[in-house]
């Protein structure tokens, strides 16, 4: 038996990484529409049986009914294969919501609230999902497997083994509780770091977010492609996303304006495909004005700047001096050391302070 696990596909998210690149939230938007396209081609050609879909298919907020009509007629392409969906928590079951509003194809299962039990010739499919924005407690530890024959295998969008306030907020379960429930698979949804060949043999799989959405998700993203034989389970991943979010740092401790590191950034050899956060390192000797030099620079692709650099004055030095520098640095450091400003906010003042005098 073989199926296709994704979650986390985010569909008509706004992008917000991408805004300051005119048209590009809605070039990757158009993107996510055909990843779907590849996903259903895969199962197509390779008669694959089940479709799991661990939540947070789309962006309730975000999401256009043509979207949904576009996605619904890929799903009709492939009627053989049998797709579950669970809802998470940025598509929850709501009543306005186009899982209860709109008439999918017929091969479309949607769990609801309460865990239900879906069973099949060779596999029974246990599933709930979301019907608001949080979900405390969706009472996964109570399910008892009645036939250990047949595979059974569990979808579910929640935090694992979590311990802070946001994975208390989105169904927290623990590994040692889904262990003890004894399914042959677990597909989850919620965290957007793929975990599938962390163990041997294992059957708790994120498979990460489909898409990249930002440069929080480093990395290669795509699907899971399981296939049991018997109860034996072979796993494998496989890449659908063709750009990747990267962070490169560029150390300026030797440049002395703007135009040199403008000039160092275009001459990065960077993929066109990928989208690239610069991080500025190293000490400064001139004001960094990432505005100007977003505008200096001509890449697309280039769609992040950071400014991490420290400034290179001797600051002890300076407020030893008995010109104005000095006294002006001398009381920066005062409000510094009384805890009314922070490091950061001490250095930026000093630094600007000291090129204006």
């Amino acid at each position: 038996m073989k199926f296709v696990h994704i979650a986390d596909m985010h569909l008509d998210a706004n992008f917000n990484s991408l805004n300051n690149i005119e048209s590009l939230p809605e070039k990757r938007r158009l993107e996510q529409r055909k990843i779907m396209r590849k996903i259903i081609d895969y199962i197509k050609e390779n008669n694959i049986e089940y479709f799991f879909i661990a939540g947070d298919f789309y962006e309730q907020e975000y999401i256009r009914k043509s979207t949904i009509e576009y996605i619904n007629k890929l799903f009709e392409e492939i009627p053989n294969t049998k797709i579950f969906i669970t809802p998470g928590n940025h598509d929850p079951l709501l009543k306005n919501s186009f899982y209860n509003t709109y008439k999918f194809a017929s091969n479309v299962h949607i769990f609801g609230k309460n865990i239900e039990k879906i069973e099949e010739k060779e596999v029974n499919i246990y599933g709930f999902g979301f019907t608001d924005f949080y979900c405390k407690n969706s009472e996964i530890e109570n399910i008892k497997i009645d036939d250990k024959n047949k595979l059974n295998m569990l979808i579910a969008h929640g935090s694992l083994d979590g311990g802070n306030d946001d994975y208390r907020e989105y169904n927290p379960i623990s590994k040692k509780m889904l262990n003890k429930l004894g399914f042959d698979y677990i597909a989850l949804g919620h965290i957007h770091k793929k975990t599938y060949n962390d163990e041997i043999d294992q059957r708790i799989v994120y498979p990460g977010s489909t898409i990249a959405l930002g440069f929080d998700e480093l990395g290669s993203h795509g699907m899971i492609v399981g296939e049991f034989i018997n109860k034996d389970l072979s796993l494998e991943f496989i890449k659908l996303d063709d750009r990747e979010y990267k962070e490169v740092e560029l150390d300026i401790t030797n440049m002395s304006s703007i135009l040199e590191i403008v000039q160092e950034i275009e001459e990065l050899n960077l993929n066109e495909k990928n989208f690239y956060k610069i991080i500025l390192i190293g000490k400064r000797n001139f004001k960094i004005d990432l505005k100007e030099i977003r505008k200096l620079i001509d890449n697309d692709n280039i769609v992040k700047l950071k400014d991490n650099t420290k400034i290179s004055y001797n600051i002890n030095e300076i407020a030893m001096q008995k010109d104005i520098k000095g006294i002006f640095v001398k009381k920066v450091l005062e409000k510094y050391n009384a805890n009314i400003i922070d490091k950061e906010t001490m250095e930026k003042v000093i630094e600007y302070g000291l090129e204006v005098l």
